[in-house]
């Protein structure tokens, strides 16, 4: 639950960066964030929820 509510939150700051300083629509960004809604009730959710997970465990073993 950790992990999701960060990631929510980090890909939110990245939304809200993009929409300030590249130009990125509030119009898309709602676009994206529906798609988004949309695809966690597909077939195809545990799969990017488990490439998530991967992802997360790769970069949290990275020593610096």
């Amino acid at each position: 639950m950790i992990l999701s509510v960060s990631g929510v939150l980090l890909l939110g700051f990245i939304i809200f960066l993009f929409t300030r300083k590249d130009g990125l629509k509030f119009s898309h960004a709602l676009v994206c964030a529906l798609f988004g809604f949309y695809l966690a009730g597909t077939a195809i959710a545990p799969g990017i929820k488990a490439g998530g997970a991967s992802l997360a465990s790769l970069l949290g073993g990275i020593r610096l």
